[in-house]
């Protein structure tokens, strides 16, 4: 048996996978990665190494079936593994087995403020997409909130680019654990729909490097994610799917990103800029495959036979494809040739469970006069629940993070559990149509009728749950479009407001992934902001609402009184949208918070915001000492203390400035922040730590990143707009 054992593991440690001429390639796993990668690229044809780079259906790109190397399978998206499709559309392929969990929103995760939820959330999204055999997750999606009209994002991780870094990190290292790539998007300034594939990006170079490019950066250099995908947009007049600033120099040479790069679909325009700045795999929307139809068939892609023939010709060079080849057979290692690669998970328990998680933790108590909230069954016997966002799905719609989902929990069916199903009367309010992309379908329904009954049932309530929002429906928050208005559609504001004439027992519930303005705030005793909570919706909110859980998230973006106070906005269209062709970023680097704070404007809620059913005592924050090198790090400490009588967490933050400084500097920049749970009446000391390094901004002059000497002042806050104590310190 012995013998047996040892003649099993030397076929093991040199086995091979041999074509039909011969030809191995290296599948012992104990064999260093590069060398593996040298062993197949040395083995294939140029056509082999050709095809690499391009898609062979709308989901997948080719492997090398001569070479036993598997082609490629991709999946949106960052909430949950979508639907399959069929191989050269975009309909339904109608299998019975691929219904997912829907995990919240990208802006619900940010809203946690929990490092260690991102993971269990990248986790989960993991184990489901590698269960589903799929070797790319499309996500996640870290662009900066710039403007509350961009219409995706709901899949973003918020406005400050430490806070979107610090959760993408362990999102994208959850996922990959699986052996499945996570795939950051949308690489870069890819901050609105409208005129997405077009629109000419123009900015300092010091806002492209301290505001949009850090949680990318983050994603390489900490989580050493394994794909990328390119933005639609352009940037100083390239398309950022084949730009040589931002793909060539800053990604594969300053952050050293050994993974690839892959377009958004459709996101390619010219096969030499393709080949010579920075792109690795083609994938398409604009053909339907192989079909006589094919009007630009896969075949014909920018990076197939047009590429093809450059290489014949001399054009490119052949280092050019083999650097394109080899990042992609990396991949293939990485995931579905990886050994000892998990078999994943598929909606479980435990995946409803994270679910559910971030769900309570990102949901955020926006007010709550007299503690309003949270609402025993026994206080109120006669419950109206308005609003068509408490019965309609909102896992569909919104593009590419539609999904198709095992089961959703609506708000309405987890306040009726709550409450009991015979105190709950319930009323639609307004009607939205479908969900259709690209487009507004009118809804067909009697608004007037809607609307008149929502108001009588109010009336009869003793309690009002008006769940409204946005809807992920075209022109709300959703792919391909961008808002038209701040304020809420669907006639929602009149609605509150006729309701509140007869009935001022009103929790107003937000489902939304951006902010909205709020005329009848002063008037609402609650509010609630819900986010895309997934399929534990109805669950995570009724237990919110109920005091089940203590709510604690915190906003991920400022809301503005109205549009016009964000920065992207204060300089007219040249700014947000645009002329249809170019676009200047003129308030540079002031962007969320930073613009309020610096330009003194008081934002309706601040970023950072978030109210809670305990009360939280800060004690004063101290340093380990007072000068500092430009190498060291500062220690910052201070109690925290539950000063109520049930048991919550906090998210604390630390933010810093520079009084005085050489080029114009926010009044203060997120650098720190921590969930701290606490029991009532417990009190914890809270040490953070902030690197003297990032405390830096971006030197335009010397294209390098510049801490200067001096006095920097750091603040220990619960939000942007709530300081609690100050350390001043000094930078030698």
């Amino acid at each position: 048996m012995k013998k047996l054992k040892s003649i099993l593991l030397g076929l093991l440690t040199v086995m091979t996978l041999t074509s039909q001429n011969n030809v191995p390639v290296y599948l012992d796993n104990s064999q260093p990665l590069e060398l593996r990668v040298k062993d197949a690229l040395s083995k294939m044809t140029l056509e082999e190494k050709v095809k690499l780079c391009t898609a062979q259906s709308k989901f997948s790109s080719h492997g090398v079936p001569r070479l036993g190397i598997p082609e490629i399978w991709m999946s949106d998206g960052p909430h949950g593994v979508r639907e399959e499709i069929e191989w050269d559309s975009w309909n339904a392929a109608k299998w019975t087995n691929d219904s997912c969990t829907a995990f919240p929103a990208l802006t619900c995760l940010a809203a946690t403020f929990n490092t260690q939820l991102s993971r269990d959330y990248g986790v989960a999204i993991g184990e489901e997409a590698r269960y589903r055999r799929k070797d790319i997750l499309l996500g996640p999606g870290v662009n900066i909130y710039r403007t509350p009209l961009n219409g995706r994002n709901f899949e973003y991780m918020g406005e400050d680019p430490y806070l979107a870094a610090r959760i993408a990190v362990p999102y994208i290292k959850g996922v990959q654990q699986n052996g499945v790539a996570g795939c950051v998007k949308h690489y870069a300034l890819n901050n609105q729909e409208v005129w997405r594939g077009h629109i000419n990006v123009n900015l300092s170079d010091r806002a492209l490097h301290e505001i949009y490019l850090p949680a990318f950066k983050a994603s390489v250099e900490e989580a050493e994610v394994w794909s990328i995908m390119g933005a639609y947009n352009q940037f100083r007049g390239q398309h950022c799917c084949h730009n040589e600033l931002l793909l060539n120099k800053i990604l594969k040479a300053d952050w050293k990103f050994d993974g690839v790069v892959v377009t958004d679909w459709g996101g390619t325009h010219d096969t030499k800029q393709a080949a010579l700045y920075g792109l690795d795999i083609e994938m398409g929307s604009y053909t339907n495959g192989l079909s006589s139809k094919a009007t630009f068939g896969y075949n014909d892609y920018y990076l197939a036979n047009p590429f093809l023939e450059l290489l014949k010709k001399g054009e490119v060079p052949m280092s050019v494809l083999d650097d394109k080849a080899r990042r992609i057979l990396r991949l293939i290692f990485r995931t579905s040739m990886m050994g000892n690669r998990p078999y994943g998970r598929f909606v479980c328990d435990d995946h409803s469970n994270t679910a559910r998680r971030v769900a309570e933790e990102g949901i955020v108590l926006l007010k709550n006069d007299k503690q309003f909230l949270p609402i025993s069954a026994a206080r109120f016997k006669k419950i109206a629940v308005i609003g068509e966002n408490a019965t309609r799905s909102m896992t569909e719609g919104g593009g590419s993070s539609t999904l198709k989902v095992k089961y959703e929990i609506s708000p309405l069916d987890g306040l009726q559990k709550a409450y009991g199903l015979q105190n709950i009367v319930y009323s639609k309010g307004y009607s939205t149509g479908p969900s259709v992309y690209g487009r507004v379908i009118e809804p067909k329904e009697n608004q007037k009728e809607l609307f008149d009954a929502a108001v009588l049932a109010a009336k009869d309530a003793e309690l009002v749950f008006f769940v409204g929002g946005l809807n992920k429906n075209h022109e709300q928050d959703c792919e391909a479009g961008d808002r038209t208005t701040y304020n809420l559609p669907f006639n929602q504001d009149n609605l509150i407001r006729e309701i509140l004439k007869v009935n001022k027992n009103v929790v107003v519930v937000l489902v939304s992934g951006n902010a909205i303005a709020m005329p009848w705030l002063k008037d609402v005793p609650a509010v609630l902001q819900s986010w895309y909570l997934g399929s534990e919706s109805g669950n995570a909110l009724a237990n919110i609402i109920t005091g089940k859980v203590n709510p604690s998230g915190k906003l991920p973006f400022s809301f503005p009184v109205k549009l016009e106070d964000s920065g992207a906005h204060a300089f007219g269209e040249i700014s947000y949208p645009g002329d249809s062709i170019n676009q200047e970023y003129k308030e540079d680097i002031l962007v969320g918070y930073r613009w309020f704070d610096t330009k003194k404007i008081k934002p309706l809620f601040p970023f950072g915001f978030g109210l809670s059913y305990t009360t939280y005592e800060y004690g004063k924050m101290s340093a380990d000492k007072k000068q500092y090198a430009a190498d060291e790090t500062i220690q910052l400490s201070f109690t925290l203390k539950n000063t109520g009588n049930v048991d919550g967490a906090e998210a604390v933050q630390i933010y810093a400035s520079q009084p005085k400084a050489s080029v114009v500097r926010p009044a203060k920049e997120l650098k720190a922040f921590d969930k701290i749970s606490l029991k009532a009446g417990e009190t914890k000391t809270v040490v953070l730590n902030v690197k003297v390094k990032d405390l830096a901004f971006f030197n335009d002059k010397t294209h390098s990143w510049t801490v200067e000497p001096g006095e920097f002042v750091l603040y220990n806050a619960a939000s942007a707009a709530e300081i609690k104590s100050t350390v001043k310190i000094q930078v030698k």
